[in-house]
């Protein structure tokens, strides 16, 4: 019995995931990852890490962040509490969606994740207060890996639902697009 429903996205591997939940007045169970399901979607690695944020202002944007080859890694991002504008940026030398980006309504209350391929940047604008999401990667984190774009850049032109509220120094240091931007070769 499949406990998800696995869409695809207009970024080529990029997946909307949606949980079902078996409930009675008790409560819920709801399956928050299962290789072998999510191996058709292209989850074919162990989950190397976890990671749990909170954020507490609604309109706070963290992102957009990724790691480069060879620490390159896919993402799971579910929301336990409040609701997220989860956003992916195709980052894939050659890819033919280069530099475009797909976000998706993540709630608590909508059971969806987000499953975001190698060679991605992620990032998300709360929608609430008091946030919570569950991240699952396929790599551990590799600060020396790490990199970042400038969640307001021209070039990438998300459209953000809500006046960024707060953004941290890190988030605001990542620098502009230039033209002679590769991306990242997967």
């Amino acid at each position: 019995m499949n406990r998800f429903t696995i869409t695809d996205l207009p970024l080529a591997g990029l997946k909307r995931v949606e949980r079902q939940r078996l409930g009675d007045q008790r409560g819920f169970l709801a399956r928050l990852f299962c290789a072998e399901e999510l191996a058709s979607a292209g989850w074919t690695r162990p989950i190397a890490q976890i990671n749990h944020s909170y954020t507490a202002k609604q309109g706070t944007v963290r992102g957009m962040h990724f790691q480069r080859p060879p620490h390159a890694e896919m993402k799971l991002v579910s929301c336990l509490r409040g609701a997220v504008w989860d956003v992916a940026v195709d980052l894939r030398a050659g890819s033919p969606t280069f530099l475009c980006w797909h976000a998706e309504h993540l709630s608590a209350e909508n059971h969806r994740a987000l499953l975001i391929p190698e060679g991605h940047a992620h990032g998300f604008q709360a929608l609430t207060d008091d946030v919570e999401l569950l991240y699952c990667h396929s790599q551990a984190y590799a600060a020396h890996a790490e990199g970042g774009l400038h969640p307001t850049d021209p070039r990438l032109g998300i459209a953000w639902p809500l006046n960024i509220a707060e953004l941290s120094a890190r988030d605001a240091g990542h620098a502009l697009i230039t033209h002679d931007f590769e991306g990242v070769r997967i």
